[in-house]
């Protein structure tokens, strides 16, 4: 999971910010209930009357009031109204917590005054109030109904006074009211704002891990290649990044808040003085063994899913990309069986994830109207016993359901957040593998004004991981200007060889060297840069048949391309159609040929204008015609370069300076033709298979 973490750090006062603004958003939503309280408890059941000092009183009342009080508490109730007109004291003004002051205390007088006015005595009035201290905190929940004995006894005060109580209750209402609306639409402001930065966030998230993660790939040698396989990296660098790229954006706008939204909700409930904390204490340990059984059971699976995606990923791979053969073969019905196993292992697996973590939801629900229905008959009960009003239940299952609802959004995460640590994790494997062909620290560079003969010195080379060389103690030297073959029957190592002098692959003994330099000590850039390559395979790219030639020079002219394009042969194909060098080419060149492809491939070698120039069997595809005219192209127009061709026909190489046999991986003859019809068995079998003894000479 820290690696998941690890990808968000780069956003770390993004991310800060959105707390904040997550704080403001759960502190703007928590006191939603409290006003809800407020409207219940105040604007409705006491008439928006807030206090027990009235805003007016008459004379008399005021003095009758007083005669019930000490010396202490006449002094506070005196100070706390000025004369008024025709014989009414108005409050004066007071700051809420005075105003809370002289609620506490003259609870008391006032409350005795309140019986005394309904013919009752204070004794009397305390068992109305469910023998409550009237000395404790008048805001106490065990004190409810005598705080509103106090509070009727200031509305009958305001009466008497000539005041308007439905004045002051629509003043109350109005303003509470006016405070909801404000927090609703701050909540409206916050949300949007972390929404907007998250999803921000997140594609920035996205976006570098597809940058870092191709940059990575590019430079790794066909050993990483090989260790991870085409499949895992596409799904690497396509589901895995989007599962990443999600979550980052859940974990930001809920996984951040569920806790700010907890946490708020407690100190609340807490505030509430409900006495209740027992319900919320048993809600929260049922919904931390649920939350944390579908963990402990899901993921195990989690992991496995992402290996079953890599596994149907590779099956659909080789599927499409061998659909000719296995319709030439009739193996449609094998192939989608075996499609089908693939994909019905990753549809079980998912539905057990599913299922799993999807049923948290109706069991969390389950809890949460649990929770409402034990709250409502705790509190029912202290409502009838007068302890309780009902907008401090109200607010109590208000801040209750939250505390629900930042675990069911934890729930939710739960879905995501396994399987996008696991992708993270398989993101990082890639970022952080490092490639085992590099630069050394102090690499030169390798110039156009070098000379380009290459020497291998008793080179051997063996797969990671094999038990056995594929190739042994190769030793030979292809001078600059000359042309120098390999041959030799299929598997015996022809292609590693060549592989070997661009660094696709390392020599795990010897050294090879161009003018004089060890390629390992070159810089893979210059080294590449003074290599025209042509693959076994030819590989074009979607666009058209001027950018694939390009592709060996950016830079070169319209002259440039038609020249190399000349030298390949691809002249008399390209300009068959109207369009040209404009003719579009599709992704891997399905529309052209096989032939077409290889001599494409040529004229994007032919156009780099390298020194060295090698050929990996790249004449397979094309008749003994066009063949000879091209070799004959080639030695005209690169004669200055070094030129190292991997064939199988001996008519193709027969005319080369230099010419290896290879033998299971072992250098068996080095010559020109000639001297190798004489001197090796191997090649003269292939030779005289091949051409006529007539054609030989």
């Amino acid at each position: 999971m820290k690696n998941l973490f690890r990808t968000m750090m780069p956003y770390k006062w993004t991310a800060l910010l959105v707390l904040l603004l997550m704080a403001g958003q759960a502190f703007c939503e928590m006191n939603l209930p409290q006003y809800t309280q407020a409207l219940i408890d105040t604007g409705i059941q006491n008439r928006g009357i807030e206090h027990i000092v009235p805003e007016a009183i008459t004379e008399t009342e005021f003095e009758a009031a007083a005669d019930l009080m000490d010396a202490g508490q006449r002094d506070l109730w005196e100070d706390a109204f000025t004369e008024g007109p025709d014989g009414i004291l108005d409050r004066r003004e007071m700051s809420e917590e005075e105003l809370d002051a002289l609620d506490e205390s003259l609870l008391t007088p006032i409350v005795t005054r309140y019986a005394e006015k309904n013919g009752e005595t204070l004794s009397e009035a305390q068992a109305a109030a469910g023998d409550g201290d009237a000395g404790s905190t008048a805001g106490s929940a065990a004190n409810s109904n005598f705080l509103a004995m106090g509070i009727a006894y200031a509305g009958d005060c305001d009466e008497e006074a000539g005041l308007d109580l439905l004045a002051i209750q629509n003043r109350f209402m109005f303003r509470i009211g006016g405070l909801m609306l404000l927090m609703s639409v701050a909540v409206m402001a916050f949300t949007t704002l972390v929404s907007l930065l998250a999803a921000r966030v997140g594609a920035g998230i996205g976006k570098d891990l597809r940058s870092r993660l191709f940059k990575n790939v590019m430079s790794f040698s066909s050993a990483e290649m090989d260790e991870f396989k085409t499949s895992s990296l596409i799904t690497r660098a396509t589901n895995d990044i989007q599962q990443v790229q999600m979550t980052s954006t859940m974990v930001l706008r809920m996984a951040l808040f569920a806790p700010c939204i907890c946490t708020w909700s407690i100190i609340k409930v807490y505030q509430t003085h409900a006495h209740m904390n027992f319900v919320i204490v048993t809600g929260v340990i049922a919904m931390f063994l649920l939350t944390g059984t579908a963990f402990a059971v899901a993921m195990p699976k989690f992991r496995i899913m992402q290996s079953l995606i890599d596994a149907l990923n590779a099956v659909s791979r080789e599927i499409l990309t061998g659909i000719q053969v296995i319709r030439a073969f009739g193996r449609e019905d094998t192939e989608e069986k075996r499609f089908d196993k693939a994909n019905t292992d990753l549809y079980r697996n998912q539905l057990f994830v599913n299922r799993t973590m999807i049923s948290m939801t109706p069991i969390l629900m389950i809890v949460m109207y649990g929770l409402s229905i034990w709250i409502t008959w705790v509190a029912a009960g202290r409502i009838d016993a007068g302890t309780m009003q009902v907008g401090t239940m109200t607010a109590f299952i208000a801040y209750a359901m939250e505390i629900v609802f930042s675990f069911l959004m934890i729930a939710g995460m739960a879905i995501f957040l396994p399987r996008a640590g696991i992708a993270a994790d398989r993101i990082y494997e890639v970022l952080e593998k490092e490639t085992s062909i590099k630069d050394c620290e102090d690499a030169e560079v390798l110039g156009p004004d070098d000379e380009a003969e290459i020497r291998f010195e008793h080179v051997s080379f063996r797969y990671p991981d094999a038990e056995e060389n594929v190739l042994t103690d190769i030793d030979f030297t292809a001078r600059e200007g000359e042309t120098t073959a390999i041959i030799g029957p299929t598997g015996c190592g022809k292609s590693t060889l060549i592989k070997l002098i661009p660094r696709f692959f390392d020599a795990t003994e010897g050294r090879i060297t161009i003018s004089g330099k060890d390629i390992k000590g070159i810089t893979l850039e210059s080294l590449r840069d003074e290599i025209g390559y042509v693959p076994q395979k030819g590989i074009l790219f979607s666009g058209s048949v001027a950018d694939n030639i390009r592709w060996g020079d950016e830079d070169a002219t319209d002259e440039d391309v038609r020249l190399a394009a000349q030298i390949a042969q691809a002249t008399e194909f390209i300009d068959e159609r109207p369009e040209g060098f404009d003719r579009e080419v599709s992704q891997g060149g399905a529309n052209v040929s096989g032939g077409q492809k290889q001599r494409l491939a040529i004229a994007r070698a032919v156009v780099k204008k390298p020194q060295i120039m090698i050929f990996d069997d790249s004449f397979s595809a094309l008749d003994m015609k066009t063949d000879v005219t091209l070799r004959r192209a080639l030695a005209e127009h690169t004669a200055g370069s070094t030129r190292i061709i991997v064939a199988q026909r001996v008519g193709t190489i027969m005319h080369a300076e230099q010419i290896i046999v290879l033998d299971e991986g072992r250098i068996v003859g080095k010559g020109t033709h000639s001297e190798l019809m004489k001197t090796c068995e191997i090649y003269r079998e292939t030779a005289l298979s091949q051409l006529s003894e007539a054609a030989l000479a």
